[in-house]
C-alpha cells in the first residue's frame, strides 16, 4: 500500500459508513468524460468510476471525433468515450483499478484506452465476457503497450 492509495481506500470506507456526506467532503480525483449524449454504455462506465470514489463531470458533444483529435487519440485506440484525468487520457471503458494503478504510479504515458467496446468491461456488462487489454501509448510514438489483460 503506497501513501497515494490509503487516502483513497479510507475515503471508500468512510463514504460506505457515512453516506452521501462523506462522498461530497472527501471528494476523489476528477475525471472528465466526454461521450456522445445518446450513449447508456458510457453513463454506466461513468456510475462504475463513481463507485471506485472517483468524481465524473460528464460532457456531451455530438463530435466525438474532434474530442479524440483534440486528445491525440488514433483511431486504434479508439472506442466511444474519452475522458481525462490528472493530466492523462482515459479512452474507452478502462477499469477503475486500471485508473487508479496508473494515478498511484505516474507512469511516463499519456494515457490508458480500452479500444472499442468488449463485452464485459466496465459499462459494458451484457452477460458476456470478452478477453481484452487495457492499452498505454506515448504521446510521441503512439505506439500502445499493454498496461493490464483481462481473460475470462
Amino acid at each position: 500500500m503506497t501513501h497515494r492509495s490509503l487516502p483513497r481506500r479510507l475515503r471508500s470506507m468512510l463514504a460506505a459508513s457515512l453516506g452521501l456526506f462523506a462522498t461530497t467532503v472527501w471528494a476523489g480525483p476528477l475525471v472528465e468524460m466526454h461521450k456522445d449524449p445518446n450513449c447508456g454504455c458510457c453513463t454506466a462506465w461513468a456510475e462504475h468510476l463513481e463507485a471506485a470514489g472517483f468524481d465524473v463531470e460528464v460532457h456531451d458533444t455530438d463530435d466525438m471525433r474532434a474530442v479524440k483529435i483534440e486528445h491525440g487519440l488514433t483511431p486504434e485506440l479508439a472506442s466511444c468515450h474519452t475522458a481525462t484525468v490528472e493530466g492523462y487520457v482515459i479512452e474507452g471503458h478502462v477499469p477503475a483499478a486500471d485508473i487508479e494503478r496508473l494515478l498511484e504510479e505516474r507512469p511516463d504515458v499519456a494515457g490508458l484506452a480500452v479500444p472499442g467496446m468488449p463485452h464485459g468491461s466496465p459499462g459494458m456488462e451484457t452477460g458476456r465476457q470478452d478477453d481484452y487489454a487495457v492499452l498505454s501509448w506515448q504521446r510521441d510514438t503512439r505506439t500502445p503497450e499493454i498496461f493490464n489483460e483481462y481473460t475470462h
